[in-house]
Order: structure tokens, then sequence, then C-alpha cells
């Protein structure tokens, strides 16, 4: 499936949820329609099917972590091999990508903005560039904006907003130095609680 350049606001009201495509200093409600999905019988549609409902959170998750398909049942055919719960499981690999990372420390406005830092080599792990968004880090890594980007308006504006808000627990990062540390494996309880990822489990076991 080719990669959507269509409107970021489209998306998140056909989900009828911030999917944080936009900058997170601006709120939803100022963002886009939110209580108008995309379509001219956008108001028609009925009640959706099971299936219907597990296709959406589907989507949500796929879009709110901005992966193609492939990528995303990638994730989540190596989630469905482990040992313990698929779907925290899945949510816990996307979590650990880098770009999310670079997110989540407040060095970027958004998961793309974040993606095309560490594209263009404005991120170390560990004291050595990394250009792979899809990377998966691990617990101590030390993660770092490269000092010629660091004076970069973007990432200086998401970082003064980042200071300003509470830090996810298993996340250590000092806002002045652009450095971030990763202290442990990521929460469930402090992801969002819009997620239900039970119905991706059920979506992909009802195609087998």
């Amino acid at each position: 499936m080719s990669k959507y350049i269509g409107p970021k606001c489209r998306l998140a009201r056909r989900e009828k949820v911030d999917l944080e495509l936009k900058s997170r200093s601006t709120s939803f409600a100022k963002k886009c329609k939110a209580d108008q999905t995309p379509g001219e019988h956008s108001q028609k549609h009925g009640r959706q099917s099971n299936y219907g409902l597990q296709l959406r959170e589907k989507q949500k998750i796929k879009r709110i972590y901005g992966l193609r398909e492939f990528q995303f049942t990638r994730y989540y055919a190596t989630a469905s091999r482990g040992k313990s719960n698929t779907g925290a499981i899945l949510l816990f690999l996307l979590e650990k990508r880098l770009d999310n990372i670079v997110y989540r420390m407040g060095f970027a406005h958004t998961r793309a903005h974040a993606r095309q830092i560490v594209s263009h080599k404005g991120i170390m792990i560990d004291n050595r560039i990394c250009n792979i968004p899809s990377r998966l880090v691990k617990v101590g890594n030390r993660i770092e904006v490269v000092a010629k980007c660091k004076e970069h308006k973007y990432i200086q504006d998401a970082n003064a907003h980042a200071k300003s808000q509470k830090t996810l627990s298993w996340l250590d990062v000092d806002h002045d130095q652009l450095v971030g540390v990763v202290l442990d494996e990521p929460n469930r309880a402090e992801l969002s609680k819009d997620l239900n990822e039970q119905l991706v489990i059920e979506f992909y076991s009802g195609k087998k």
C-alpha cells in the first residue's frame, strides 16, 4: 500500500480521535472538525459490525505510529510469537521504535517529524548516529540530538513545549541538553486509554 499524502485531519476525523499527526501544542478540536467524519455521506453510517470495529482499531493504531500495512502486520506477527499478552507486546514494540522514542522525549512535534530527524542523521544512540527510525531502543540506551541539530527551530519549539508536559515514567529526559535515557520497558497504564489492542488481536485472529 502506498504512503498516504492527503490531509492529516481527514485521518483523525475518520478514526474520531487525535492521532497526534499534527503538533501537540494545539488542541484536537482546533486542529480538526472532530465531530464530523469525512465524506459526502459521513453522517449516514449505521451501526458498525464487529469486523468493522476491529478494522477501525487496527487502522487507528497503525496511523498513530505512522506505519504501512506490511510493517504493522510484521509487528503483529512478532508480538503473536510472545508468551505473554499479544496486544501489550504489540504496543510495546511500537513504543520502542526510535522515531517514537524521539517523539516521546519531546524532541519532535510529531512522529513523522521524529522520523525525519532520525533519517537525516540527527539522533545518536549511545554516542553513535543512527538513521533507522524503526530501530528498537533498549533499556539503558542513551538518546541524544546531535550537536548540529540542537539549535534547529522546530526541535527547539518541540522541546520547549515538552518541558511543560509530564515525562513518561520509563523515560528520563534532560530538556536543556536534549538528551534522554530509556529507564524501563513501556508502561501500558501510561499509554492512551483510547487504544483497544484486543480488537486488533481479534481482527488478525479472524483472518486465519
